[in-house]
């Protein structure tokens, strides 16, 4: 069975020893700003022109079935997506790599460096992680804005 947590630290770890800049997004990025929820995946901003390395450090960590790459939000977001099968479970877990676009440059320029248990970890700002889901705007994403939202009250 893939274990989320220690597999988010192995890749991080790996990202930073490799000085390979990132921000993790989505449902992670929620735990990390003090809102935790259920995640299947990982989510990561990065540049166009690191995917190539991103992605070679994450096949050096089993990430292997790449799938078409997708996009949404009007091309707005595009998403790189690697996944990882347990060869004993059967289990998959998903990578997913946004890339950073001219609508969420402001994004990234606005990621934090905050303490981990490990050291440091790159996340996207609470306005950054609602301005990501803003572009989506599935029902999760709606949920996830509002209690981004009335934490900061």
């Amino acid at each position: 069975m893939i274990d989320l947590f220690d597999e988010f630290k192995n890749l991080i770890a790996a990202l930073e020893q490799a000085h390979l800049e990132y921000a993790v997004c989505g449902g992670l990025a929620l735990t990390i700003h003090g809102l935790p929820r259920a995640t299947i995946d990982m989510d990561f901003l990065i540049l166009a022109e690191s995917l190539d390395s991103v992605t070679a450090v994450a096949r050096e960590h089993g990430y292997r079935l790449k799938a078409m790459p997708m996009t949404f939000a009007g091309g707005a977001v595009k998403i790189h997506r690697v996944s990882k099968v347990d060869q004993e479970s059967g289990d998959l877990l998903m990578l997913d790599l946004l890339l950073v676009s001219p609508q969420t440059q402001d994004v990234w320029e606005t990621r934090e460096k905050v303490e981990w248990e490990s050291g440091f970890i790159q996340v996207v700002s609470r306005a950054g992680l609602i301005a990501l889901k803003s572009l989506r705007g599935s029902g999760q994403d709606l949920v996830d804005i509002q209690n981004l939202r009335e934490s900061e009250q």
